[in-house]
């Protein structure tokens, strides 16, 4: 397939540089061939301002583009005036979300959950598009004498509803299902962290499953769970959709069903890529720990796990742990084995302690 030549305009800082890429060049076969930096992607014509839009004008003049991304949320108004400007097809970071979604969902839940994001996307632009599409005249009437425009709005709260109520279906049977766990008394873990942190990938090794694993954005959209074994001693392991930056809330309250499953878990498990820039991570921590309290996930069962520590030196990564002021964080490496051991002797002291009452004894 052939692949389609984007332009990037996100803010000026190289993590914002970094992501925005991956985002972009995840979905679509998009290649960014160009990034405009900007500090503030809020001006009120264009999100960007005039002098950058002259700037991209003039680097069409000699390079065939088909779109334009704002790495930040845009209106309808501004993606008019910026389409009209440039020539372009103009998306903004949310959109693009939706679209890496689209492409990555593979069950009806999560195509569910995905969709009602979407209407929660559209529904505030439904009158300000119907405006910029007639001009300045009024919209023009429907059959039963009601505006176009909120026969849409209309359609689009009455398609919220449906699926929302889908949605409440699956959540109780999700409920119904973690009650017979919890009856059962069966231990639960949940694995949570930025998109590409590796969560997959020590699921995998965990519970000997062969899930998808991917440096690309958003791999796991659904929650999977699966049984896995300490010294005879069953538990549960959950996969959970990876967190990302400035995530709008009603993204977050779409997928709220699924990232429920981390306030059933006995323990969370939070993975920090620790292969990446200290800078990075930084920014990744802050961004999980916004998710988790928006969540109102108790913070005591939280414990930190560093990942990837086969491309990591072990004094960096202490020194990253004091940086940000972790207790304690276990290294690990799914790739090696390395830490795993421990992993497995922390679950082992925080959970089946705790849960059985006798000692268990990790395999060396």
């Amino acid at each position: 397939m052939k692949s389609k030549n984007v332009i990037l305009v996100t803010y000026p800082d190289d993590f914002s540089q970094q992501e925005g890429r991956s985002l972009v060049e995840s979905v679509d076969n998009n290649n960014v061939v160009k990034i405009f930096s900007q500090k503030y992607l809020g001006h009120s014509t264009y999100g960007l301002g005039s002098g950058k839009v002259e700037e991209i004008k003039e680097f069409l003049t000699e390079n065939k583009l088909e779109k334009l991304v704002v790495d930040d949320h845009m209106t309808s108004k501004r993606i008019y005036n910026l389409e009209k400007a440039t020539g372009l097809k103009v998306i903004d970071r949310e959109r693009l979300i939706l679209d890496i979604f689209y492409s990555r969902a593979t069950t009806t839940e999560a195509k569910l959950q995905i969709q009602l994001a979407e209407i929660k996307y559209e529904l505030p632009r439904v009158r300000e598009e119907a405006k910029l599409a007639i001009g300045s005249e009024r919209p023009g009437r429907g059959g039963s004498g009601e505006y176009v425009v909120d026969v849409k709005f209309r359609d689009l709260k009455r398609r919220m509803g449906f699926i929302a109520d889908k949605l409440s279906n699956s959540q109780h049977k999700r409920q119904l299902y973690q009650k017979q766990r919890t009856s059962n008394e069966m231990p639960i873990i949940a694995l949570v962290g930025y998109t590409s942190s590796g969560k997959t990938t020590l699921f995998n090794l965990l519970t000997h499953e062969n899930k998808e694993t991917s440096d690309s954005l958003f791999t796991t959209l659904s929650t999977t769970t699966r049984s896995f074994i300490i010294d005879s001693q069953k538990l549960l392991l959950t996969d959970t959709v990876g967190f990302i930056s400035r995530l709008p809330t009603y993204m977050i309250e779409a997928f709220k069903s699924t990232l429920e499953e981390s306030l059933m878990a006995d323990i969370i498990l939070l993975l920090i890529d620790s292969s990446q820039s200290v800078n990075e991570i930084r920014i990744k921590y802050s961004s999980c720990w916004q998710t988790l309290d928006e969540l109102r996930v108790d913070r005591e069962k939280v414990f930190v796990i560093f990942t990837k520590c086969d491309n990591a030196e072990q004094m960096r990564i202490q020194e990253i742990a004091t940086d940000l002021g972790m207790l304690n964080p276990i290294a690990t490496s799914a790739k090696t084995g390395y830490g795993i051991h421990k992993l497995k002797n922390l679950i082992a002291q925080r959970i089946l302690l705790k849960t059985s009452g006798k000692k268990i004894k990790i395999p060396a």
